[in-house]
């Protein structure tokens, strides 16, 4: 974690794919048609504590988040629900930080946290990769 913070001394934004180095960063797959994750992401992140859905376009899978942080920055979250195959969907995550100077590894936590809730909420569906 503390490697995050340093890193986040200069960066202020964070992403999740299927390349990511960090394996905390990589994609989250689940069995479910991108339409019913679409339906499952949503509705679990609509109730989020401290969490704004401020947009969502279903036709191509994205839910656009805000959240405040506590030193009253604005953190602006994209969830992408990507459709693997028809019986397959995973979700990425992209978190940037509005302002000039890093985020002390904010973003990755946020990242964190939201796959946490996800993986909570869509357990019996969550599966290792595009299988």
């Amino acid at each position: 974690m503390l490697k995050r913070t340093v890193i986040g001394l200069l960066r202020s934004h964070e992403q999740t794919g299927d390349k990511a180095k960090d394996p905390m960063l990589k994609s989250h797959f689940y069995k479910l048609s991108k339409e019913k994750a679409w339906e499952e992401v949503l509705s679990t992140l609509k109730k989020m504590q401290g969490y704004k859905v401020l947009h969502e376009v279903q036709s191509v899978g994205e839910i656009v988040l805000e959240k405040r942080t506590a030193f009253g920055r604005t953190m602006d979250i994209t969830v992408s629900v990507i459709s693997v195959n028809p019986v397959n969907a995973a979700v990425d995550i992209y978190s940037a930080s509005r302002g000039s100077f890093g985020d002390l590894g904010s973003n990755y936590r946020v990242i964190l946290e939201l796959y946490r809730t996800l993986d909570k909420k869509l357990s019996a569906y969550k599966t290792t990769g595009n299988s």
